[in-house]
């Protein structure tokens, strides 16, 4: 089967160099919702996939090699790629309308992904999450704590798709304006009555790719 034709005048390519010289170079939208773009805690997260506590080749550490990857929230589906080119077999997920734009970024990075895989599925939170079980080693997603009426089923899906060896990283620049503390809180609140939760400390990531408003998490189940 022929690869759809893109039609580059609908967009904009950012590029992210990874550690080794590759680049990633992902497509976003001139038009579009929040999901059009590459956000900044997207590439704080897909940055921090690289550090050595992940990979190290030149001290035989790879964690993403051969282990499974659901991104939440994909958008773009930077975080995921990164994953894949690492070795991970991942399925990055999203609602209907940002399908074609994360087909067009697989499709356009493919040749970084060796031994890895990447796909894209439709997930609303909340919704059956049966089609990517058993649970991932690992549940990766950037920037999706912004938006109130989404928090109980963002929590609801992590109840669903995590079980006790799945690690879930969670990356998300704290915003001040707005309702945007109170759902934060919201989300911390629903969050820690199911999962624990540690912060990953600066010097842990990326010394190029980190912020001050920027924040990692490693959020696990509660035994």
């Amino acid at each position: 089967m022929a690869a759809p034709k893109i039609d580059n005048s609908k967009y904009f390519v950012r590029e992210i160099e990874k550690n080794d010289g590759c680049v990633l170079r992902m497509k976003q939208c001139y038009i579009g919702d929040v999901g059009c773009v590459v956000w900044d805690a997207a590439i704080v997260l897909a940055k921090y996939l690289e550090t050595k506590t992940f990979y190290d080749p030149s001290a035989g550490v790879n964690m993403w090699c051969g282990r499974t990857v659901v991104e939440l929230g994909a958008g773009t589906g930077v975080v995921g790629l990164m994953a894949a080119t690492l070795g991970a077999h991942v399925i990055v997920t999203d609602l209907e309308d940002l399908q074609s734009l994360l087909n067009v970024n697989i499709q356009e990075n493919q040749t970084l992904i060796q031994s890895g895989s990447i796909s894209a599925k439709v997930l609303k939170w909340g919704e059956d999450v049966s089609e990517l079980l058993p649970p991932p080693h690992y549940i990766i997603m950037a920037d999706c704590i912004y938006y109130e009426q989404s928090i109980g089923p963002l929590v609801e899906t992590l109840k669903q798709l995590s079980g006790p060896e799945t690690s879930i990283i969670c990356c998300y620049e704290q915003r001040t304006e707005g309702v945007n503390p109170e759902v934060e809180n919201k989300f911390f609140e629903l969050l820690q009555r199911n999962f624990t939760r540690e912060t990953i400390p600066s010097d842990k990531q990326d010394p190029e790719f980190s912020s001050p408003d920027i924040h990692i998490l490693h959020i696990r189940r509660k035994d």
